[in-house]
């Protein structure tokens, strides 16, 4: 039987480990949302932070819902192998930053503990769009939203992000310890206002004596995160026993580019992230807006129009002459929308993405991308048409990615085999397009509550959309990309 991994174990040489005592160094971060991305980003920074500068600073990580994470991670004290995969070939370091994992479900009282621990000053997030319960036609809560039903009906004993938040920060002031700084890592435009309001506006509703309180006395940095992580497979544990000689049931592998642009704003302290490469600015928004549009509306266009022609994963999609063009075309239209960003060039940077989408290291595939869509479409390619059209520009690429949805969420078996619309609107959605025909659905959609504004009022891109759905639902999808591109 192959041993486990720990910290006694004698790892090959060619695998990076920890550059610090671990011991050494106390916790001071609780991170909501333990999972891949998170493993191979924050943790990642934070541990590159502890090797170069030290710190209590180590973290607390938590599960909402699911044991998994710290089932995995507890047998190993919070050890686990990253192995980033690029063109130059795979290489693996074990993390030493977690110093712990909980689940809410199973080990409530831990987390509780380590909410109100003083030496926490930061508590970060990546809990994916959904994981809000975000009205967004209000910027407050969703009431509909099962998390937020939930923890205004027992905001004693939260289940979600909004309650457990503000029943942490009132729980701190009544025991007269400072705020944590809340720190969303999450692709959300302006994340950290957005989680700002999220929390005001369920105090309002659950504790009114904290309103003021979280307004006023609580940071809440922006932050823009990229790093493409895809979901851990069994290759993936098989690769990372190979590579370090030891059972690592936590391991997850990712892409050697990261980067993380975070507003300076931690009144209690941060780590020194800068050792991993983080930059530190008074302006996150342009960043951000850069990313979500050119590469996380990019890869929504190409999940959805790729998985429907059959291709499993990004790489495939890439090695596709007609779907690589399409990817180009969006790039360069996403990046028209875009103001000049100093020391950016939109073109390079488009050139960088396609390059890390054609990795052939990484099984990323199309149906994990297309998760979601109804929280991802409006930053993603709906808040650029309006500026598209302001700026005559063109709107075709992003017509042609929201029919690409609209398809997706008819869940037509046409030219695919049958898929589960994973959605936490799925049974909305389904109802608005399964069995409809194109100008059916686009009638529903364009009435959606979750839908901007900005947007429904425009015919012609509307009718554009309605004319590309309507091949997508008569014809193959691989004769649909190919006709796009002539």
């Amino acid at each position: 039987m192959i041993p486990r991994l720990d910290e006694t174990q004698e790892l090959p040489q060619t695998v990076r480990v920890p550059g610090y005592r671990r011991a050494d160094h106390g916790v001071g971060i609780v991170h909501i949302g333990l999972g891949a991305f998170h493993k191979a980003h924050q943790a990642a920074y934070t541990d590159d932070a502890l090797a170069e500068f030290g710190g209590d600073w180590r973290i607390a990580g938590i599960s909402l819902r699911s044991d998994a994470p710290s089932r995995e991670l507890q047998p190993q004290d919070g050890l686990y192998t990253l192995i980033e995969r690029d063109v130059s070939g795979s290489r693996a370091r074990v993390i030493g930053s977690v110093a712990t994992a909980f689940c809410l479900q199973t080990d409530r009282h831990a987390v509780e503990e380590a909410l109100l621990a003083p030496g926490t000053r930061i508590v970060s997030m990546t809990v994916t769009e959904k994981g809000y319960g975000l009205d967004r036609s209000t910027g407050g809560i969703d009431p509909e939203h099962p998390a937020i039903q939930s923890d205004l009906s027992q905001p004693d004993a939260p289940q979600g992000l909004a309650g457990l938040l503000v029943w942490a920060l009132g729980q701190r002031r009544t025991l007269g310890l400072p705020p944590f700084t809340c720190l969303s890592c999450d692709n959300l435009p302006e994340n950290g206002a957005v989680l700002r309001g999220l929390l005001v506006d369920f105090a309002r509703h659950a504790a009114p004596d904290l309103v003021d309180h979280i307004a006023q006395d609580v940071a809440f940095p922006g932050t823009m995160v990229d790093r493409i992580t895809p979901a851990r497979t069994q290759d993936t544990l098989d690769l990372a026993r190979r590579m370090i000689g030891f059972q690592d049931d936590a391991a997850i592998e990712t892409e050697g580019f990261h980067q993380w642009v975070i507003e300076e704003h931690f009144p209690t302290g941060r780590p020194r992230w800068e050792a991993g490469g983080a930059i530190f600015t008074d302006d996150v928004q342009p960043y951000e807006t850069m990313k979500l549009r050119m590469l996380n509306g990019t890869h929504s266009m190409l999940a959805y129009a790729g998985f429907a022609a059959g291709h499993r994963y990004v790489r495939d999609v890439m090695a596709d002459p007609d779907l690589s063009r399409l990817v180009s075309r969006h790039l360069r239209a996403a990046a028209a929308t875009l103001p000049p960003l100093p020391g950016v060039d939109f073109a390079n940077y488009a050139k960088q993405l396609e390059e890390r989408f054609r990795n052939p290291h990484l099984a990323h595939e199309t149906f994990q991308i297309t998760m979601d869509g109804s929280e991802k479409l409006p930053q993603r390619v709906f808040a650029a048409v309006s500026e598209a059209r302001a700026m005559g520009c063109d709107t075709r690429p992003f017509a042609f990615a929201t029919a690409a949805w609209l398809r997706h969420i008819s869940r037509s078996t046409h030219d695919c085999a049958p898929y589960d619309l994973r959605d936490p609107r799925a049974d909305a959605l389904t109802d608005m397009a399964h069995g409809k025909d194109a100008h059916e659905v686009v009638t529903a959609i364009r009435a959606a509550s979750f839908m901007p504004q900005a947007v429904t009022w425009d015919d012609a891109f509307w009718n554009e959309v309605t004319d590309i759905l309507h091949a997508m639902l008569t014809r193959p999808m691989t004769e649909v990309i190919a006709q796009e591109t002539t």
